[in-house]
């Protein structure tokens, strides 16, 4: 699975511009079944979306379709989960 981190480099009027658009996004992946969770930073720099493990190619080119490439940068990591709470365990291996 990947973590993705977004920050903006942006005013958070600008990110607000593209909200509607970024949602429709997300949507459409998590509908797709690739992204598991998807959340805001507190304090409000950013997000986060994790995502199923699926080639770092094709994760590079979704990315690239978010809106939000115009206000944010994005750290991506992927993670192999191996040990999860059991609230957490369909996690493993995703």
């Amino acid at each position: 699975m990947y973590v993705v981190y977004l920050t903006y480099f942006r005013p958070v009027e600008e990110v607000e511009a593209l909200l509607e658009p970024h949602i429709q996004w997300l949507d459409r992946y998590f509908d797709a079944d690739v992204f598991i969770a998807a959340g805001r930073k507190d304090p409000r720099t950013g997000g986060m979306v994790l995502v199923k493990d699926i080639d770092r190619a094709r994760l590079d080119t979704i990315l690239a379709e978010d809106p939000f490439v115009a206000v944010a940068n994005y750290d991506v990591t992927k993670i192999n989960v191996t040990r999860a709470a059991e609230a957490f365990a369909a996690l493993k291996g995703i």
